[in-house]
């Protein structure tokens, strides 16, 4: 005969079960009910790439879905955000993005066919990594100070190599430019492997770089890194000074990446999917992984998100105007 005691147990067990699965949201099961496609719209190897296949692994696990990365590159990432533009707003196409197609690419390219406030639901900020202004080690420039002064004494003389004209580095470099006051030329080439080499040649004296691209170039004491970009120093490189300790306030450009969906989105699908991700890039063994690339996770959510996309879209605008880049 089943005792008092044992029924009582399992009808706690069994009120439990049942609030457990009552207190699913509405979001999690929309995410649970289909599979997900991350498109990555640049080629496999780079951090969005990577950071779309740690999304589809967690993401996958967490509702139990079939997890999909989509590489889709070309046209400077607008075919994947094209494709993703066009999905449906149901929580299972997302855009794995790097910040300047989000905040510099609207106002730079003339005929920029998306609007991101219109096209796309902002999900969170995935990651960041600073950026470092570094030297030839052949130019004997040791110091921001050093380079000023360099470049305040002999105006033009000087230049600097990005990976491309409008790049989120060439605009580090341009304010930096205007926030030191100095006249240094810019030299674009087609993607950052040949800048670097022609700054590790002294073919052009300095860049700006992601510290992960250039740290083993550092350690090996072919580049000097100068100072990073950025609003404070990172563990992976501690000895680095940030631009405003090296006596150029306002320059803050790290690299970011972030997470949209599709316009017409639940904000509820949203907010569920941040909550989601965060807990995915949380875990230790992401973590470690995401510090091995020089990557730290960076959780801005939804409403906090938007908003930052607003503000650097309107700071690099004016960047953009008053230095007056343009782009054919």
């Amino acid at each position: 005969m089943t005792s008092r005691r044992t029924l009582i147990a399992l009808a706690s067990l069994l009120a439990f079960v049942g609030t457990t699965a009552h207190a699913q949201s509405a979001a999690e099961k929309q995410l649970a009910s289909d599979k997900f496609t991350l498109v990555a719209p640049f080629p496999a190897g780079g951090p969005i790439d990577i950071l779309a296949r740690v999304l589809a692994d967690g993401l996958g696990k967490r509702y139990n879905q079939i997890a999909v990365v989509d590489n889709a590159p070309g046209a400077a990432g607008n075919i994947g955000m094209d494709r993703v533009k066009r999905a449906k707003g149901d929580g299972h196409t997302l855009l794995v993005i790097p910040a300047g197609n989000l905040t510099i690419n609207p106002t730079l390219m003339p005929k920029f066919p998306f609007d991101i406030q219109k096209d796309f639901v902002p999900v969170a900020m995935l990651a960041t990594t600073p950026n470092v202004i570094v030297t030839s080690a052949k130019t004997g420039i040791k110091t921001v100070a050093e380079l000023v002064a360099q470049a305040k004494a002999k105006p033009n003389t000087l230049s600097y190599a990005s990976p491309g004209v409008g790049s989120g580095l060439h605009l580090a470099g341009e304010l930096f430019k205007s926030q030191a006051d100095v006249d240094i030329l810019h030299i674009a080439y087609k993607g950052t492997p040949p800048a670097i080499n022609d700054v590790l040649g002294g073919i052009v004296p300095l860049t700006f770089s992601n510290l992960p691209t250039v740290l083993p170039h550092i350690r090996s004491g072919k580049l000097v890194a100068l100072a990073l970009t950025d609003s404070k120093r990172t563990p992976t490189a501690p000895e680095i000074p940030t631009l405003a300790e090296a006596g150029v306030p306002g320059v803050v450009v790290p690299s970011w990446y972030g997470l949209l969906a599709p316009a017409g989105t639940p904000a509820d699908v949203a907010e569920q999917l941040a909550k989601d991700v965060a807990e995915v890039l949380a875990q230790p063994a992401v973590t470690e992984q995401l510090k091995g690339l020089g990557l730290s996770a960076w959780d801005i959510r939804t409403s906090a998100f938007d908003k930052h996309i607003r503000d650097e879209t309107a700071r690099w605008a004016k960047v953009i105007k008053d230095r007056n880049i343009t782009v054919e």
